[in-house]
């Protein structure tokens, strides 16, 4: 059974400047092709990762969550059904699974998760429908996946950690930060923000859905601000850092994961103007011909190879929400209108999208994967959320 967003095919024509909208139909019709019908243990109508991918037929957490943000606001039920889908997959203990692997009988689960962004898609949902009916529903499901971070990834010096093995929950597979053998249980600057995030939506929710339990969280979620803003920026760098190597010149890296404060509204506001202006914007580290470069291009560590590099466009766009939450319509537009420009480029030469790019504007088939499977996947939705992109694109040029 094919599948067609029609709401969405319409905003795409509709939307943003006119050389782009061949490859947002083709993105569009892409998300239509992706849909499959339920199948245990998911209830729901469910949109895999794409066709594309070489695991494929695939259901992830990390992936479904930029898919998600691509369909709202034109499809407000599909993105429903797919954040129930991906906590109906939540455990006993709290744990939301990284992925799915739907080719097997009965689907293999990965029990290890990924990073949680879900709650920006709830929140998001809820305030386009200005209805926030849906985080009361969700509610249980944070509560429960903030007491299996407190429970297993609370990191000896306040903050939290990711494991560094093979399950790359932080979402990163190889990345630079994986070179060394790193301290066990010491604050992660990605973990700490995504867990700040849990918090803060608490607290928001809870205002609204149980007040008593308000206080709670945002006490929570200030002392993780407080750590953040006071040990992990380097004023050096005008970047966020892991707590072992922010201020420590001999290990710091210039990796992607020092923009998430920004993302998550934990930097303070001077704190971020460093990050925009130092780092987002700055071509010699990672405001690259196809931005952003996930390793900074002046970083040694700097090679055409997943995660260590290469330019993935949910992370541009992650990077623009953070611009844009600390009010630099300018910065987002233009990491936005590069990284769409690079796509559509390759797009026209390709008639595919890619699961990651060449920051430098080359061909991506030309950039390297991993053995088993040795460049990236074409058709790859979940880290294309080019219409989101274009979306936020159109809002930020019309505040300038």
């Amino acid at each position: 059974m094919r599948f067609i967003l029609n709401k969405l095919e319409k905003e795409v024509k509709a939307l943003s400047r006119p050389e782009w909208r061949p490859l947002l139909d083709y993105v569009a019709k892409l998300h239509g092709r992706s849909i499959h019908m339920p199948r245990f243990p998911l209830k729901y109508p469910w949109e895999e990762i794409g066709p594309g991918y070489f695991n494929s037929p695939a259901f992830g957490h990390w992936d479904i969550i930029h898919s998600v943000l691509d369909s709202l606001p034109a499809e407000p039920e599909h993105c429903r059904w797919q954040l129930l889908n991906n906590l109906s997959m939540q455990q006993p203990n709290g744990l939301i699974p990284g992925s799915l692997w739907m080719k097997s009988s009965p689907p293999e689960w990965n029990l290890k998760g990924h990073p949680p962004i879900w709650v920006y898609a709830v929140d998001e949902y809820c305030r386009l429908n200005n209805d926030y009916s849906f985080a009361a529903e969700c509610f249980e499901s944070l509560e429960r996946n903030i007491k299996w971070y407190e429970k297993n990834r609370q990191s000896d010096d306040g903050g939290f950690f990711y494991t560094f093995d093979g399950a790359w929950e932080s979402g990163i597979d190889e990345g630079i930060r994986f070179d060394s053998e790193l301290p066990g249980r010491r604050t992660a600057v990605d973990a700490t923000s995504h867990v700040y995030w849990l918090y803060d939506h608490a607290a928001r929710w809870a205002a609204m859905i149980r007040p008593a339990a308000t206080d709670k969280y945002r006490k929570k979620a200030n002392e993780l601000k407080d750590l953040i803003r006071n040990q992990l920026f380097d004023s050096e760098t005008g970047f966020f850092h892991d707590i072992w190597s922010a201020n420590k010149p001999e290990l710091r890296m210039l990796s992607f994961e020092g923009f998430w404060p920004i993302v998550t509204g934990a930097a303070s506001h001077e704190q971020a103007q460093q990050v925009i202006d130092r780092n987002l914007l700055n071509p010699e580290r990672f405001f690259t011909p196809h931005p952003i470069a996930t390793v900074a291009v002046n970083d040694p560590r700097f090679e055409p190879r997943m995660w260590r590099g290469p330019a993935w466009n949910s992370i541009t766009y992650w990077a623009a929400v953070g611009c844009v939450r600390y009010e630099r319509y300018d910065a987002a537009a233009k990491l936005l209108e590069r990284a769409l420009d690079a796509s559509t480029k390759q797009f026209i030469r390709t008639g595919t999208i890619w699961e990651f790019y060449d920051a430098m504007g080359n061909e991506p088939e030309k950039l390297h994967r991993k053995v088993a499977y040795d460049q990236p996947c074409k058709d790859y939705l979940g880290h294309n959320p080019l219409i989101a992109m274009a979306r936020l694109w159109e809002e930020c040029t019309a505040k300038l």
